[in-house]
């Protein structure tokens, strides 16, 4: 559907604010918004004012001129499972939310008992659930706050309709963001699976008229979001002045009930005043003298106070709470200041998921779900060899039948069953709101992934290609150091499938590997399966696990003779960080994964070497005591990767190797990978580029000479 509410459909106002004949809506608890809006704007000034010059508040991100419409919908977020996606200029929404004055100045104050004890900017927030809406947690990208928003409003009507959770029924999925976001790649992504799907989720644009410095009209044509979404189908739309208490309440309760009803996505756009620089090291020099007025007359404090002397305070109570408000904040600000800073030795703490201690919310284990923890015993039903993708295929749905909240999604993975095949025939199995197909938004796929898991699900999506997901980094990135940045309060295990390298042919945009930018990355373990039986296994750990994994699946490997094993087991997984032996030896060590393995057998056969050849399995973590002990015994290793050589994961091990068991070495640390380009198209360039049989033998026996 299609709905706009024009402002002439709300209630007409005089010049001073008051209403020409209409009440303040009596569904809100109206001395509440008022005290929580006055703490909001009070802290804003004291940082503004005294604790950011002085230095004790590195980063200020004011909210005044933001408060009231933020502080109806939080009193509207009330459901069991409704959940808020907000952004830096959030605070009196979380105010209202549930979150204490003495969190809010700890936070931007960087001491221990903030909402992420020290380890993020102030306002990023994240927040349990209080007495209000679940905070999911945002990120200081401009515009990431969408997709996760997008994916948990999907997994509402998932929990709903598959897992028959009719208790929550009703929940909505609020996400907020200012003007400038609207120009993001994650905003629309999440416009577009919102309507394409109907989703419960609610769009609030905060329209200042800034981002920054840069003025609306160059963010969006003619600067009103809502104006240009007017033919987009099945968005209801509300757009009005978010400084007005009487146009403000009747437009958020509007656009919530009609989300709340099941009638599919909605957008609301407020105009607001930005009263602030964007943050407390900007100026506002970009404004004139006339804009500063024009901001000023439209504050929403002064209107909120006329509204509420005129009907249900008096000026003697205004006041009151103005003290009352005051003296809070006197004690609240000393309070913060004596409080310590975080703990520098915990710094290192909440990376990974500890079976002591889970995140508060996010994946299964915070919703005490448990998984059989699987066997790292072979029990083969026959000894028949089949490929890796029928491996994968065959792991996907054993975990599908076995684990409700799995689901599997991702281009062309439903009736056409994947590009590669890995999810033929599933969909038909386990129908489309398990496994589906998506729009074409790396972004909106891992963003959506991020925000299921938030919501207890386990995502399981592909990316057709390892280059395809770069426009997902900052979702990736985001995902991995979630549980870390917020203080173990939420996580996301998601398990990645990317298909990545050469087959047959090459060329720039299908046969990237570059596993080394996910090694690196913060929170994510990292697979790199050479065969059948190891894809078997790391896949099942992956889908049963607590952590966000990336799972390479190497298109040579998929159904490469060599890769075929049988298929071990439905029980059958392996643990990360732990390497395989596939040929012993006593002269030299080589440490490899993925595709490179076979070549590396078959160099040393060719060679007579009598080498030591160690698949890594995972990358992170990698198995450093199995290659340790091995050098120790050959002294000499040679480190064979695919990916580019200079900076390269082969790096960390020569590294590692180089300090652990330097006096050990007979011989340089050599490593082999490609050189500095792209994989070619032409096969007869690609051979001078990815590592092959001949560099690897020649390497050996370059090594074994020395």
């Amino acid at each position: 559907m299609n709905k706009t509410l024009q402002r002439t459909d709300m209630p007409t106002t005089t010049a001073n604010g008051t209403s020409a004949g209409k009440q303040l809506n009596p569904a809100f608890d109206w001395r509440l918004i008022a005290r929580t809006a006055l703490l909001s704007r009070r802290l804003d000034e004291m940082e503004e004012q005294d604790l950011a010059p002085r230095g004790l508040v590195k980063y200020q991100f004011s909210a005044r001129g933001h408060e009231l419409t933020q502080l109806l919908l939080s009193q509207l977020l009330t459901a069991p499972f409704d959940a808020a996606s907000v952004y830096y200029r959030c605070r009196p929404f979380m105010l209202g939310a549930g979150l204490t004055p003495l969190e809010a100045l700890s936070s931007d104050l960087a001491r221990a008992g903030g909402i992420s004890d020290g380890r993020d900017v102030g306002v990023v927030f994240n927040m349990p659930r209080r007495n209000g809406a679940l905070v999911l947690p945002n990120a200081a990208d401009v515009g990431s706050q969408y997709t996760p928003a997008a994916g948990y409003a999907q997994a509402i009507r998932y929990r709903v309709e598959v897992l028959g959770q009719q208790d929550l029924d009703g929940s909505i999925a609020v996400a907020f963001g200012g003007d400038g976001s609207v120009a993001s790649s994650g905003f629309w992504s999440a416009l577009n699976i919102a309507t394409t799907l109907e989703l419960p989720l609610l769009f609030v644009i905060e329209d200042n008229g800034y981002a920054i410095s840069v003025r609306g009209p160059m963010q969006t044509p003619g600067g009103d979001i809502a104006a240009n979404l007017r033919s987009f189908k099945n968005l209801a739309l509300w757009d009005g002045d978010g400084t007005n208490p009487y146009q403000a309440a009747e437009l958020a309760m509007q656009a919530v009930d009609h989300v709340r009803a099941g009638r599919g996505a909605a957008l609301l756009r407020v105009t607001v005043p930005r009263l602030s620089g964007h943050s407390s090291v900007d100026s506002a020099a970009y404004k004139t003298a006339e804009e500063r007025q024009r901001d000023a007359a439209r504050d929403p404090l002064p209107a909120l106070r006329r509204a509420l002397t005129t009907s249900l305070m008096t000026e003697a109570d205004w006041q009151a709470l103005e003290e009352e408000v005051m003296e809070e904040l006197a004690e609240v600000r000393d309070e913060a200041l004596r409080r310590p800073e975080a703990d520098v030795t915990c710094v290192t703490h909440h990376v990974w998921h500890d079976p002591r201690n889970p995140a508060r919310t996010g994946g299964l284990a915070a919703e005490g779900v448990t998984l059989p923890p699987g066997d790292p015993v072979r029990r083969p039903p026959t000894p028949a060899r089949i490929t890796m993708v029928e491996a994968i295929r065959k792991t996907l749905d054993v975990e599908l039948a076995l684990n409700d909240r799995l689901l599997v999604f991702g281009e062309d993975v439903g009736l056409k069953g994947g590009v590669h095949t890995a999810t033929q025939d599933l969909q038909l199995r386990y129908g489309d709101q398990r496994v589906f197909d998506t729009s074409l938004s790396e972004e909106g796929i891992v963003g959506r992934a991020v925000g299921m898991a938030l919501a207890g699900l386990m995502p399981a999506p592909e990316i057709q290609f390892r280059k395809y997901a770069d426009p997902a980094t900052e979702q990736i990135n985001n995902c991995g150091t979630v549980r870390w940045r917020t203080a173990n309060n939420f996580a996301a295990p998601i398990v990645v499938r990317m298909p990545g390298g050469y087959r047959k042919i090459g060329d720039p945009w299908h046969s990237v590997t570059d596993e080394i930018v996910y090694a690196h990355a913060v929170g994510w373990r990292v697979a790199v399966p050479s065969n059948t039986e190891d894809a078997v296994g790391l896949l099942r750990t992956a889908l049963r696990g607590n952590d966000p994994v990336i799972f390479f699946e190497h298109r040579a490997m998929l159904d490469a003779s060599w890769a075929r094993r049988p298929y071990p087991g439905d029980d059958y997984a392996l643990p990360f960080g732990s390497a395989r032996i596939t040929a012993g030896g006593d002269d030299l060590t080589v440490v490899t994964w993925g595709a490179m393995v076979e070549l590396c057998e078959t160099a040393a056969q060719q060679c007579g070497a009598d080498a030591e050849i160690i698949d890594l399995r995972t990358l992170a973590p990698w198995d450093t005591a199995t290659v340790m002990e091995s050098v120790r015994k050959t002294s000499r290793v040679l480190v064979v990767h695919e990916d580019n050589e200079f900076g390269g994961f082969g790096a960390e091990i020569a590294a590692t190797i180089g300090q652990q068991a330097f006096l050990d070495l007979d011989a340089p640390i050599t490593r082999l990978g490609s050189p500095g380009v792209p994989v070619p198209f032409s096969q007869h360039l690609m051979a001078g580029v990815v590592p092959s049989v001949d560099r690897i033998r020649a390497a050996m026996e370059d090594l074994l000479a020395f």
